[in-house]
Formats: C-alpha cells, structure tokens, sequence
C-alpha cells in the first residue's frame, strides 16, 4: 500500500467557502492548542505546586532560626528600706528600662525527613509526568478534530461533484422531457433525487460547522474563527505491533506515573517506619540582655553569652498507632502494586485493540480504493449511455449513488486509519515527545 496519501484529501481553501480564510496547517493547530488549551494550562499550574512541594520538603532537612528583640520601659514610686537606714527613701517617679535580644537556632534531624524528601521527589516527577499526559491527550484530541475536519471536507466536495451530476442530469430530463423523448415522470424524478442531493449538502455544512467549532474549543478560539484546512490525510503504513509494545513499556505516561506511585507508596512505608528510629536535635542560643533600674542595688545588669544543647530520643510507645500506619501502609504498597500490574494488561490490550482496528483498516482503505475506480469507471460510462438514451434513469441514479456510497466509505476508511494510527502513537508515548528526558513543552 503506497504511502498513501492516496487520501487524496488535499483540502484548499476552495473547498468550502474558504476564500480570504486563514489557512492553518496541522502543526499550526497543534502549536496554538498547546499554547491556549486550559486543560494544558491547568496541568503546568499543578506541576508548579509539585515542584514547590519538593521545596518545602527540602525545609524540613535545614535548620530553624529565630530572632527576638524585646524592650520594657516603667515609672514606678519606690518607697525603699535598707537595715543600716532609718528613714526610708522614696522615690518618685523611678523609671527602669530592659531590653532583650536572642538569636535561637534548632536543627533536628530525623531520618523520616530524607526519606519524605524522597517521596515528594517521585511525587515531581509524576507531576510532570502528568502534564504531559495532558498535552499527548489534547495533541491526539486536536489530530482527531483536526483529520475529521478535513474528512467532512471532502466529504462535502464529494456531494458537490454529486450535485453537478444530478444538475446535469436534470437538464437533461428536462431537455427530453420538452422535446417529447421522456415522460414527465422522469423529469420530476430527476427534480426529486437533485433536491435530495442539496439537501444532503446543507446537512453536511451543519456537519462541517459543528467539526469546526469542536476543533476551535481544542484550540480556546473562538466559536467564530474561520480557517482553511491545508494539510491532507496521510497514512502511516509502517507501524508494527511488536515495536510498539517495547515503546510502550517504556514511553507511556501513564505507566511511568503508576511505576512512580508504587514508589511512593514504598517511600511511605519507609518513611513511617522511620518513626521508630532514634532522633538528634541540636540547639543554639545567643542572648544579649540590659537592664537599668533608678532603684534597688543594682543601677544597670548587663549579660551576653551563648548556650548549647543536644536532644537525642526514641519513641517508645505511641497506643499502637504506628503499627498500625505500618499495616496499612503495607496494604497501600500491595495495592498499588495490582494497580501497576493491572494497568499493564490494560495497555497491552488496548495496544492489541488499536492495532487491530489499524490493520482492518488498511484492508478496507486499499478494498475500498480499488472498489472506487471501478465504480468511477461505471459512472462515466452510466452517465454517457444515459445521455445518449441507451440507459434508464434509474439505473444512472444507482450507478451514481453507488459512486457517492464508495467515496464516501472511501473516506471513513482513510479517518479511521488515521485514527487508529493516532492512537497507537498517543499509547507508545510517541505522538509528541521522542523521549522522556524532553521539557514539558518544546
């Protein structure tokens, strides 16, 4: 099978109202839904807050420093006794002053705090591994609208070249009706089937505009943006199953982030284990303090100095809680384990399903080609015996529904190809990225 493009679907801006429209490619349209989709947006918003997560774990590994600063001022009346005075003294109005600085800092390591580093670090990855889940999802959505734009496209160039047969063939009825060749029967029917024909036409415009406003929403244009399609349907041919499921095993998103939750699901695990074991915590302290009194012994009281310490501890009973966050987070593990090899026998069949309608596909799409050309062939011929008399009108209008039937399973079998190609890439995790070591967006 050529490496068709047999598919013909060559759209220009003729086709459909297209004059004075801008014209946009599919890699065009591919471009502007990464940049405007919401769906896109929203997933790089949530790879954001994974990325500050990660940050804030890293917090938990360094030390906690504070400052303080303190200031007191009071105005007292003293009245004061002292053993070797008889008279006591009275002070009115003794003012006294304090002020206190400290610089305090705590560092407390626990080894559960590595190990939660660790989990948010895989909880990043699949942050980012989720994005571009989203962008492959809104690559292959925007392919489909974009080929099934297209598809109905030709699908409405197809019933114009219907249309004109069905003119022709009018006037002709009409011509042998007026000459006294035909019945008027003939006449009103060829009147019947050209209308069937138009109305045919102005359903597939609603078709079209409905195609056009699902490929707008895919992009966030408006509703009312008007393009001309440019890019034609192009088969792939090439792809086979046994490459796929290696490239799936090993490019798809969805199967890396289950990969990555079994890991969190460990580090948990090891991170309430962790619980158990001993802790160090340190601390410093440096203080500076002044304090100056209009009364009493002491005029002014004056210290500077620093302090250490170190805490070392072990939990050594907490009511069974933590056992207890140990079983389940045991169960936790198990599971995602099932969710990871279920996921697995998921992907393959899907892949097997895909491929499947792949090759069934390529067998119409080459069957219906071949049938194509006959039923041109049989049509022209139909269409030159009916203008000379030598065949019914009935029997042309079978010949040239037959053609409109062909052409238009003709291009149900070229979509659905194309289709079922999208898919096969969207799961070997090659619709957008060629490895996953590439940025979010390109």
């Amino acid at each position: 099978m050529r490496k068709q493009c047999l598919v013909v679907l060559c759209m220009m801006a003729a086709i459909y109202s297209a004059f004075g429209q801008e014209e946009l490619s599919f890699e065009e349209a591919i471009i502007r839904g990464l940049e405007n989709n919401y769906d896109v947006k929203i997933a790089l918003q949530d790879k954001k807050i994974t990325e500050i997560d990660k940050k804030i774990g890293v917090g938990a590994l360094l030390p906690s420093l504070d400052a303080t600063y303190g200031r007191t001022t009071s105005t007292e009346d003293v009245e004061q006794q002292f053993v070797n005075e008889n008279t006591p003294r009275n002070i009115d109005g003794a003012k006294s002053t304090g002020e206190n600085f400290n610089i305090n800092a705590i560092y407390g390591f626990r080894y559960e705090a590595v190990v939660a580093l660790q989990r948010l670090g895989k909880l990043d990855e699949i942050g980012e591994l989720q994005a571009k889940v989203v962008i492959e999802n809104t690559v292959a959505a925007i392919s489909e609208a974009y080929y099934r734009l297209a598809t109905e496209l030709e699908r409405y160039k197809v019933l114009q070249e219907t249309i004109e047969l069905s003119q022709q063939r009018l006037d002709i009825a009409k011509s042998q009706y007026e000459l006294g060749g035909s019945s008027k029967t003939e006449y009103l029917a060829a009147q019947v089937d050209f209308n069937t024909d138009r109305s045919m036409l102005v359903s597939q415009e609603q078709v079209i505009r409905t195609a056009r406003i699902n490929l707008n929403e895919l992009m966030a244009l408006g509703d009312e943006a008007q393009f001309s399609i440019t890019d034609s349907i192009k088969i792939n041919d090439g792809l086979k199953l046994g490459p796929l499921l290696d490239q799936a095993m090993d490019q798809n998103k969805m199967l890396l982030i289950n990969r990555r939750q079994e890991n969190v699901a460990y580090l948990e695990l090891k991170e309430i284990q962790a619980q158990r074991l001993p802790y160090l915590s340190l601390d410093g302290n440096y203080r500076q303090s002044v304090s100056n009194s209009d009364a009493g012994f002491l005029i002014q009281n004056k210290r500077e100095g620093y302090s250490f310490g170190a805490t070392i501890g072990i939990n050594l009973f907490s009511g069974f809680t933590l056992n207890r966050q140990i079983q389940r987070a045991r169960v936790q593990q198990e599971s995602q384990a099932y969710i990871l090899d279920q996921y697995e026998v998921q992907l393959k069949s899907d892949i097997y399903r895909a491929f499947n309608v792949y090759e069934n596909s390529k067998q119409r799409l080459n069957i219906e080609h071949e049938n194509y050309k006959v039923v041109q062939e049989n049509t022209d011929i139909a269409f030159d015996r009916f203008k000379t008399g030598l065949t019914s009108y009935l029997e042309f209008r079978d010949a040239q529904v037959n053609r409109l039937n062909a052409e238009s399973r003709l291009i149900d079998a070229i979509f659905s190809t194309k289709v079922a190609e999208v898919e096969l890439m969207r799961l070997a995790g090659k619709i957008y990225y060629k490895s996953n070591d590439e940025e979010i967006l390109r």
